[in-house]
């Protein structure tokens, strides 16, 4: 019996193992190698076609003297900041006010929801309507004249607004199912207490709610970091550098400069600003997280 006992928990190992074989494989390959491969060539000089040179850290001693580096740090910051603190907060009131039952509000979670899955090519040419100088329909119902996306003053506010457009309905729906995992007794006590709504929802909902916001901030600010495709399909990175950030910067060493090592510079000190960030939500979260203790 025991034999017996041994041979169908060999068999169900070899079985799991079969089974995360393929997943394993392609994280392997595709990620870890990937990984590893372009840390070394951070350390090298590499234009895709000649043999590659080592030179040490000469890549990010270089990336550190020019000023237009601190120029796409600047704006990736702004970009990522913005884009966060935006991108929670709207969410988090559409949310409060949808979860009050209000009518039509299928409609509305679906009308929110749909701009996170439109493909970002399909945004970018609406956006760009939108936003046109002469015929864009924000600048007629504003009555203003201004170049969004082509003055240096405006590209990145542009970016934001549709950045947190789109991430506005995936946030809405995480802090929808956190609100209606809350039982309906902490509010209606909060109410017999005396407490009007700003009170509720400052000393009830969000402490209740503080262990998603806590997952959102984080999922938020790593993607608003990583932000490449929207740069990509209305900007380029201009007016000026204005939009320029870190993943398109490493897009542009790579593909355009043909300077691998520096790009793999610019890829590992973002990956440094990321790890220091979520480190540092992940230290402050037993202050911040309610009964995270």
């Amino acid at each position: 019996m025991k034999n017996l006992i041994e041979n169908l928990a060999n068999k169900q190992n070899f079985a799991g193992w079969v089974f995360i074989l393929p997943a394993f494989a392609g994280t392997f390959i595709f990620i870890i190698i990937p990984v590893l491969f372009s840390f070394a060539l951070s350390f090298t000089k590499w234009d895709l076609i000649n043999p590659v040179e080592f030179v040490g850290m000469d890549n990010y001693f270089l990336l550190f003297k020019e000023p237009l580096f601190y120029k796409i740090l600047a704006n990736t910051i702004v970009f990522a900041l913005s884009t966060s603190v935006f991108g929670i907060i709207i969410p988090m009131i559409l949310a409060c006010i949808l979860n009050s039952k209000i009518r039509g509000s299928d409609f509305f979670k679906t009308a929110y929801f749909l701009p996170f899955i439109t493909p970002m090519i399909v945004i970018g040419i609406v956006w760009q309507w939108i936003f046109d100088p002469n015929i864009g329909i924000l600048n007629h119902i504003l009555n203003i004249h201004v170049n969004w996306l082509y003055d240096e003053h405006f590209a990145m506010t542009a970016l934001i607004i549709i950045s947190v457009w789109k991430l506005i309905g995936y946030n809405m729906i995480i802090f929808l199912s956190s609100l209606s995992s809350i039982s309906q007794s902490m509010f209606e006590a909060a109410k017999i207490d005396g407490a009007n709504p700003v009170q509720t929802f400052v000393n009830v909902t969000v402490p209740l709610m503080s262990p998603t916001i806590f997952f959102v901030v984080i999922i938020t600010a790593i993607s608003s970091f990583q932000i490449f495709d929207l740069i990509y399909l209305m900007t380029q990175g201009g007016p000026l550098d204005s939009t320029n950030v870190l993943v398109y910067a490493i897009y542009k060493n790579a593909f355009e400069y043909f300077n691998a090592g520096k790009a793999s510079a610019i890829a590992y000190v973002l990956f440094v600003i990321i790890l220091v960030l979520t480190l540092i939500q992940w230290s402050l979260r037993k202050k911040l997280v309610y009964n995270e203790n």
